[in-house]
């Protein structure tokens, strides 16, 4: 009976949410914590009554323990207070995980997103792969609030990710490795086995897909894909063939880090659990302090955001694409507050011109636009829309939580 007591361990490790391996050897040096603190630091720093709410700053706050806990009430305030309407099933999964985190009751938003999961369902047979990501995050969030009502759904997606040619992107791999992973763990007492078969199925060829993109320098994928992946490995409870030396990939992260790549918020954000050893299966775990259930109060000192001036801004659309039978070269005037995001210059262009109409998907970075005026990227074909203000490339295409003040945008269609 030893193997089954081995095998029982295992799940323990699991349903814990982090393997000890990311606990012990692949934890960040102690002389190097300094370096992990500073980038979080700059993270929570990006929190603004002005901003717009970043769920997946508030997730990496409360797992990683938050320094400005001003700015962790505040962002705590702004998502309770969000319009589900205004969200993709991905921003909700998002919504719902930092509420959780924050010993918040998410409300309606969790029976809004069970409905549009059952729903869902891929645009293609062998639609592209980043079209799993959102789904990816809202499964996640529904198995944690409550899996045994969640499992028709996973069971469904499941099923969907094995019919799916397409090859997945290390980005939407690891967040279904992380959901699938919270559905193995947590069937219910007394459902068929197939379902953990079904699923252990499904996370082996997932899994072994994210090891290809290893490195030899421990990276996976790109240093920003990085540490999604190594939440996905470490949780995993079917790992690859390759084995993956976490220590390495740590290592690496952190050399990174020195040399100054983790700027961005939302870069942060996704490296951070991992620093602090913890993953997204973490979430139903955070332990609040009394505090940070007290309601904050908005900033009513100096200028908030409605008394932003606005500014105008040129924005183009251009395809110029050989072999794309839909050529254009557009350009609108659009007035927006001073310091938005990109998605509400799309959104004032397509108001007042259907020309313009646009479409997104979920990434780890956000909503990324996907197509204009019915023109979609194409992985097969490699291309995308590329944002430029001048010639300076604009966080390839992230159009929900960059603030800007560009007064000339261009979008274009084109190959890498």
């Amino acid at each position: 009976m030893a193997w089954f007591a081995l095998y029982l361990l295992s799940l323990l490790w699991a349903t814990a949410g982090t393997s000890t391996q990311s606990r012990s050897s692949c934890s960040v040096p102690s002389a190097q914590e300094p370096l992990v603190n500073g980038i979080q630091v700059l993270m929570e720093n990006s929190v603004t009554s002005s901003a717009y709410p970043n769920p997946s700053i508030l997730i990496a706050m409360n797992l990683a323990g938050a320094y400005n806990l001003k700015a962790q009430k505040l962002l705590t305030y702004q998502l309770m207070s969000s319009d589900t309407n205004d969200l993709t099933i991905g921003q909700l999964g998002l919504t719902i995980m930092a509420l959780t985190s924050s010993c918040r009751d998410p409300g309606d938003k969790v029976s809004i997103l069970q409905r549009q999961m059952e729903n869902w369902a891929p645009s293609s047979p062998n639609a592209e792969a980043s079209a799993f990501y959102g789904p990816s995050l809202a499964i996640l969030a529904l198995c944690q609030k409550n899996s045994e009502a969640t499992l028709p759904i996973a069971v469904r997606f499941a099923k969907t990710l094995l019919a799916n040619s397409s090859p997945f992107n290390v980005d939407t791999g690891a967040m279904a490795t992380l959901a699938l992973t919270c559905m193995y763990n947590k069937i219910p007492v007394g459902s068929e086995e197939g379902y953990r078969a079904l699923f252990g199925q499904v996370l082996k060829a997932i899994v072994e897909n994210i090891s290809t993109k290893i490195k030899d320098n421990g990276i996976i994928g790109d240093i920003y894909s990085t540490g999604l992946a190594m939440q996905a490995l470490s949780v995993t409870p079917q790992p690859p063939k390759k084995e993956w030396n976490c220590k390495k990939t740590m290592d690496m992260i952190l050399d990174e880090i020195k040399q100054g790549k983790f700027h961005n918020p939302m870069s942060i954000a996704q490296i951070l659990p991992s620093l602090k050893g913890k993953t997204y299966l973490d979430v139903p775990q955070v332990t609040c302090s009394p505090d940070h259930e007290v309601q904050p109060t908005l900033p009513s000192n100096g200028p908030g955001p409605t008394s932003a001036s606005n500014i105008t801004v040129i924005y183009t659309i251009n395809n110029q694409l050989r072999g794309v039978e839909l050529l254009f070269n557009e350009t609108i005037n659009v007035s927006v507050k001073s310091g938005s995001v990109l998605l509400v210059v799309l959104e004032e262009a397509q108001r007042k011109n259907p020309m313009f109409k646009f479409e997104t998907t979920m990434t780890s970075w956000g909503l990324v636009v996907s197509s204009i005026n019915n023109i979609a990227e194409n992985v097969n074909h490699k291309t995308y829309w590329q944002f430029l203000s001048g010639i300076t490339p604009l966080n390839e295409g992230v159009a929900d939580y960059i603030p800007f003040n560009h007064e000339h945008i261009t979008a274009n269609f084109t190959q890498y």
